[in-house]
């Protein structure tokens, strides 16, 4: 009877890991007794969101072009209004429930940037690296807080400043 459960207990893992989404990676479960164990390897595989620079996103954003220096007082204004608007699902440099900010612009074109801030409702339905996203963190919805242009600029030069 024992061995049934734990038969049981392993297929369950087995059909749950096939269907969840991390990143890959191999787990090793032992399950039993001190003397009876068993082993098994589990793999769980995730679909990496992909790098677009040439997307632009859904939005009202078509172009940006950010000039050679970073815009220190904007880059400040920036900060000030992720801190007070933004913190509660993302950290500058980690993830948490929504992606960090270090380094997008290695991974999303400004234009992108700024859509996601000013449009995630459309860009969450229309959009294919926002779609990805979702799917990488959970299906977490990213609130709309109707951020106006000078807003979103304000944070996408602040990002620059971000390694």
């Amino acid at each position: 009877m024992k061995l049934f459960y734990r038969s049981l207990g392993i297929a369950f893992l087995l059909i749950a890991a096939s269907c969840s989404e991390t990143k890959k990676e191999k787990q090793t479960i032992t399950i039993g007794t001190k003397n009876n164990n068993i082993k098994t390897e589990v793999k769980k595989e995730v679909e990496k969101t992909p790098v677009m620079l040439d997307n632009k996103g859904v939005g009202p954003i078509e172009s940006i072009t950010f000039e050679k220096d970073i815009n220190q007082e904007l880059a400040t204004k920036g900060e000030s209004l992720f801190k007070s608007k933004c913190v509660a699902c993302h950290k500058a440099s980690q993830k948490f429930i929504g992606p960090p900010m270090a380094g997008i612009y290695e991974k999303r074109s400004p234009e992108w940037v700024m859509n996601m801030i000013m449009n995630p409702d459309e860009m969450l339905k229309k959009d294919p690296v926002a779609k990805a996203l979702l799917k990488e963190y959970n299906n977490t919805l990213m609130i709309n807080q109707n951020i106006p242009e000078e807003e979103a600029r304000a944070m996408a030069e602040w990002f620059r400043t971000l390694k």
